[in-house]
């Protein structure tokens, strides 16, 4: 049974704000049954399949989880060349698309911010990609005995450490103020309303940069999967 069918198919319908019972009523079927594939209890058939996927507006690859966006949009071979795993470098095809996925990625969470009007919110977002990128560029650079260490003013032995506590606080400092909970003299979002978010509104609202948050949460959670199947 796929095991994505029976989210997506759930979160379109939230996301549209359309009861159950109306969406089961649309396409033809029980609320029980209707239920039932969005639980994952039963497994559709393709005419079914076909039928839904029209009734969002959306792609049945995208519902069966094999494209993370609506449209059905699949990253071509220039965009995702073949990497078997087999080479010890990546091609520089692979290396420009993941730094492209995260940029992008990262502009649109900056525009996120910027929308909310909170300071709090941008200036712990950048100190945490900020102490995140200077700790893995101090892990390379301690890698070599030979570099020079007076690149720093903090020591060595407790750099990565005091980072590390700084992103904790930036996270949750990230946390309190995106839910509009004030903390000490930070700001906070103070309508939570303008971070509603669909995959829809993704698309219409920040076309450039969708695809490659879509992509990167695909990529994301199914190294997280396999990890945890591992």
């Amino acid at each position: 049974m796929n095991s994505d069918f029976p989210r997506i198919i759930a979160l379109q319908r939230k996301e549209r704000q359309i009861s159950q019972k109306q969406a089961a009523a649309d396409l033809g079927i029980s609320q029980a049954l209707l239920s039932h594939y969005e639980k994952g209890i039963r497994e559709c058939g393709l005419d079914f399949l076909v039928k839904i996927a029209d009734y969002y507006n959306v792609s049945c690859d995208y519902l069966l989880g094999r494209t993370p966006e609506p449209e059905g949009k699949i990253i071509s071979v220039e965009d995702i060349p073949e990497d078997d795993g087999n080479n010890s470098m990546p091609s520089p095809e692979v290396v420009a698309f993941n730094r492209k996925i995260v940029n992008n990625s990262i502009s649109l969470l900056y525009s996120l911010a910027q929308k909310t009007n909170s300071i709090t919110l941008i200036r712990e977002i950048s100190a945490y990609l900020m102490l995140n990128i200077y700790k893995i560029f101090r892990i390379i650079y301690n890698a070599n005995p030979h570099n020079d260490q007076k690149l720093f003013s903090v020591p060595k032995v407790v750099a990565n450490d005091d980072a590390s506590a700084i992103v904790s606080m930036s996270e949750a400092n990230i946390k309190a103020a995106s839910c509009g909970i004030p903390i000490g003299e930070n700001d906070f979002v103070e309508d939570t309303e303008v971070l509603y978010l669909t995959t829809s509104i993704l698309s219409k609202t920040y076309p450039e940069y969708s695809a490659s948050l879509l992509n990167l949460i695909k990529i994301s959670e199914d190294s997280i999967h396999k990890k945890r199947n591992a």
